[in-house]
């Protein structure tokens, strides 16, 4: 009697390729090289100019075994170009990965590198729900000393720098004269507002350590005249009062109590017809995009309650708090902006 279960050749043809799960399964190889890179100032390195792998070695006090495939990977991922033995920075990485630029994004891959080694606890966070990181929230590791504070508000200037500029052009910023940023870090985002509209005045609401980066930053962007700083907890007082207050990147912090607590003390803080703007990595009503899902599992790492959201959990806290209209609005390719009004008239 045949074998009714042995496999045929078009069994064999019809089943799922497996490439495409083994691809996925290795794909941190090509981000840890990235990153490791940006950890070594392998960039800001060769922007000062291009080198061959020896000089690299020496300069970098890295070992011969592995220098030389990690150079290479770098430029089979677009990273490095090489024209024979002599590497260099391709432009993208030029402009965003050498730390004397002003345009510099390697501080969010900083804080990526960080996070790389909480990723790999994540079965951890799945079976006990608490975050991997060391201290009670992420912020007692990154204002633990001044180094730390600096390092977390680069980062943070690399997260927000497309947002700047599109929250400046997305919102009609017409009748309003200030803005403040809560959490708003060293002011790049009050930077790229006020840029954009000069009759608006804008401030940076965040904790005291943050201050003298603060004032360093404006200062070498010339907006110190434009740009006020306000020390505090934005949880232990009031907020301070302005036309418009914004909440970027950080509502996905917290757990929705304290959320909604946020934006109750948003609304007390605004005068009648004023605004709250709101972004984060929305996810999706059905929940199908994973790369805001990946970013709420990346939150659950680092947060011990914070997590990513949907518009509609963002609208129904906002109703709550008392605000009478919403809408939401496109920002950037990872970031929807959601607008809170208050009622009333502005004055």
């Amino acid at each position: 009697m045949p074998d009714t279960h042995a496999p045929s050749a078009s069994d064999a043809t019809d089943a799922p390729d497996a490439a495409a799960l083994l691809e996925l399964g290795q794909s941190y190889w090509a981000s840890k090289t990235l990153l490791s890179a940006v950890e070594l100032g392998l960039f800001s390195l060769l922007a000062e100019k291009p080198a061959a792998e020896p000089e690299i070695r020496e300069r970098l006090s890295l070992h011969p075994r592995a220098t030389r495939d990690f150079l290479d990977a770098l430029v089979g991922l677009g990273a490095l170009e090489r024209e024979g033995d002599v590497y260099r920075n391709s432009p993208a990485a030029d402009l965003y990965l050498d730390q004397a630029k002003l345009p510099y994004r390697g501080g969010f891959l900083k804080m990526l590198n960080w996070q790389f080694n909480l990723w790999a606890q994540l079965t951890d966070l799945l079976r006990t729900g608490a975050p991997q990181t060391k201290g009670p929230t992420r912020f007692d590791d990154f204002y633990s000393k001044p180094e730390a504070v600096r390092g977390f508000m680069i980062a943070m200037d690399g997260a927000n720098a497309l947002v700047g500029p599109a929250l400046a052009k997305e919102f009609d910023w017409s009748g309003r004269t200030s803005f403040i940023d809560i959490g708003g870090a060293r002011g790049n985002l009050a930077a790229a507002i006020v840029k954009e509209h000069p009759h608006l005045r804008g401030a940076s609401f965040d904790l005291p350590p943050v201050e003298p980066f603060f004032d360093e930053h404006v200062a070498r962007l010339g907006l110190a005249d434009r740009l006020d700083f306000h020390a505090g907890d934005f949880f232990t007082g009031p907020l301070p009062s302005a036309d418009v207050l914004i909440f970027g990147h950080v509502l996905h912090d917290w757990n929705d109590e304290q959320r909604l607590t946020l934006l109750r003390k948003a609304y007390d803080a605004l005068p009648a017809g004023g605004a709250v703007l709101i972004y984060d990595a929305l996810i999706d009503d059905e929940r199908r995009d994973p790369k805001n899902l990946l970013l709420s599992l990346n939150m659950q790492l680092v947060t011990a309650g914070g997590s990513e959201y949907s518009g509609a959990d963002c609208r129904g806290w906002l109703a709550q708090a008392g605000f009478e209209r919403t809408e939401t609005l496109p920002l950037t390719d990872a970031d929807s902006l959601i607008v809170g009004h208050k009622g009333g008239t502005a004055g």
